[in-house]
């Protein structure tokens, strides 16, 4: 039987996710941000959700969503504020959410750490901080490390240039961010892609993310995920 991960809808993408799952979310700021399936996710009324993403929301996204429904329950990013977005600061002051920070590039090591197999590394930022504590240090040719652990996580949300019905993705520009390592991180992986093309269309040399590291695909046009018409 044909490989085909391309499904009629981000809530049949979604299907069989549970209460508590770790979900990596794909974007930096806008760029790149899976808004079809964070808002989908958000209609599926979970409970107890840990989001591993860059921003804690923006003004009326889907993790803003996300945090208004009571669905989530901590946070693990680097920069929790974003103009006009208030979700996250309400939770949190609330204490219905808690927030792991971790300094950007941190966060983007442990994410590609988890999906290469790789048990931990040794970084110098955040020692002698905050961000350091409980964590263990070691001084190496003089200079104090502290240890981060790889983060993956139950399944990643991540938005795609165009994808085939194999999977395989390219990204457009700045909007790639996180996704091709949290696609390698998670257990599962889900796509929105913009545009669906024929097998073989794809260049092997411009492919990103082998279709591999996919789950699901689901077409959301760009008019569709930004409300921005293509040109």
């Amino acid at each position: 039987m044909p490989i085909d991960k391309v499904v009629a809808s981000a809530e049949v993408a979604l299907e069989g996710l549970e209460d508590g799952a770790v979900v990596l979310v794909g974007g930096f700021g806008g760029a790149g941000a899976p808004r079809a399936l964070l808002g989908a996710l958000a209609a599926k009324g979970l409970r107890d959700l840990t989001l591993v993403t860059n921003n804690a929301g923006a003004q009326g996204d889907g993790i803003e969503l996300l945090l208004r429904a009571g669905a989530v329950t901590k946070i693990i990013c680097s920069y929790p504020n974003s103009p006009g977005a208030t979700a996250f600061e309400e939770c949190y002051r609330e204490g219905t959410v808690r927030l792991e920070l971790t300094p950007q590039g941190t966060l983007s090591e442990r994410i590609r750490a988890a999906g290469a197999g790789i048990g931990g590394f040794y970084v110098r930022t955040g020692v002698g901080t905050e961000l350091a504590a409980g964590k263990e240090e070691r001084v190496l040719d003089g200079v104090r490390y502290v240890f981060e652990r790889p983060l993956g996580g139950d399944v990643a949300l991540i938005c795609a240039a165009a994808a085939d019905r194999w999977g395989n993705l390219t990204y457009d520009k700045s909007a790639r961010n996180f996704a091709p390592t949290m696609a390698a991180a998670a257990t599962r992986t889900v796509v929105q892609a913009e545009r669906i093309v024929e097998l073989g269309a794809l260049d092997p040399e411009v492919i990103v993310t082998p279709g591999i590291f996919v789950d699901a695909v689901v077409h959301v046009p760009r008019a569709a995920a930004t409300g921005v018409a293509d040109a």
